[in-house]
């Protein structure tokens, strides 16, 4: 005869079994419907002086998640990546925890999330000049996003605006 804590244990592992199973079972969600990217605004921030003493301004974008999808959406992850407007090379990329396992419910929507570059544009001219500057270069930002274990997909792309904004 099994001691009866034994017995209660059992029944605990089978159900955290049976519930990760009905979890996996679960259709996959394709979240290039299944989140709606809302009041996106972009810029650039100012990032203190760089390692050589110039001026630095780094590309931002500030964000909500709404999922409209019928399910929960557990660990949601973005990640976004800045490059040059006319160019594949990355600049910058952020990558930013939205949920833990509790997941992004279905019809919710995210606090605001900001996301910026380590990288940016330097320069010896006023941090407002730089964005003025004939060499300067504009940036855009891809927004990646996953849940679970699933793989990275995009789900937006913008251009950053040319505008300094105060934290």
């Amino acid at each position: 005869m099994r001691p009866r804590h034994f017995s209660s244990i059992l029944q605990q592992v089978c159900l955290a079994g049976v519930l990760l199973a009905a979890a996996a079972c679960q259709p996959t969600v394709d979240l290039t419907r299944a989140l709606e990217v809302q009041d996106v605004s972009t810029g650039w921030l100012d990032a203190g002086p760089s390692d050589d003493g110039q001026n630095k301004l780094v590309p931002f974008v500030r964000f909500r998640l709404k999922n409209t999808s019928d399910q929960k959406l557990p660990v949601l992850q973005v990640n976004a990546v800045f490059r040059p407007v006319n160019d594949e090379k990355e600049w910058g990329t952020r990558f930013q925890a939205v949920t833990g396992s509790e997941g992004l419910s279905a019809g919710a929507t995210t606090p605001e999330l900001t996301v910026k570059s380590d990288h940016g544009v330097t320069g010896t001219d006023p941090k407002p000049d730089l964005l003025k500057n004939s060499h300067f270069v504009d940036a855009r930002v891809q927004l990646f996003a996953k849940y679970g274990s699933l793989s990275w997909v995009r789900i937006y792309e913008t251009p950053v605006t040319r505008q300094l904004i105060n934290n």
